[in-house]
């Protein structure tokens, strides 16, 4: 009886074990993000997202952002900033644009995690839009046009998902493809 349970208590570990293991890296920005690692550590690595690492250091949200959390965070590649009038990018890294600069970051982030599937279900549940509050208190609306997965800021600015389900430690980064801005 002893040697059953004991296997059967080896065969649960193993199991869970290599089902942890197995959890696939998904490619960003040539590195791999890993889903044992937070966003944080994940991020750094990116080279599509310098941009978005030195405003996260810069806001002074790194803390948070490796946090238990969970969190969604869509993240924002370097050419969405570059999307950004000239110039802009720069001023909100100023040290007196700190409160800006973390009410724009936070605007990009949902407390919980949602993967893909879950913003699609909150989408078909709402008859073709979700509404989704940010951690800075704004609201993002998600929507699908065929198979791709847009957000729609509180200005009417869409951005498209372009790697979605990109899971964290703490949460889970779909990269999107523009910079997502509150209401003034």
């Amino acid at each position: 009886m002893k040697t059953r349970k004991f296997l059967a208590a080896a065969i649960l570990a193993l199991t869970f074990g290599f089902t942890s293991f197995a959890q696939k890296s998904v490619m960003v920005g040539g590195a791999a993000m890993y889903p044992n690692k937070n966003i944080i550590e994940n991020a750094v690595n990116s080279k599509d997202h310098t941009t978005l690492v030195a405003a996260v250091k810069a806001a002074e949200l790194v803390e948070t952002l490796q946090g238990a959390g969970p969190f969604t965070v869509f993240a924002p590649t370097n050419a969405a900033f570059d999307k950004l009038p000239k110039g802009t990018v720069e001023t909100l890294l100023k040290p007196e644009n700190k409160k800006q600069l973390q009410t724009i970051l936070t605007y990009h982030v949902v407390a919980g995690k949602m993967n893909a599937s879950d913003i699609a279900e909150a989408i078909k549940a709402g008859n073709g839009k979700a509404t989704l509050k940010t951690v800075s208190g704004g609201t993002l609306t998600a929507w699908m046009q065929g198979k791709n997965l847009y957000i729609t800021d509180e200005n009417g600015n869409k951005s498209k998902v372009t790697i979605a389900d990109v899971n964290q430690s703490n949460g889970v980064i779909h990269v999107v493809n523009a910079v997502l801005l509150p209401k003034n």
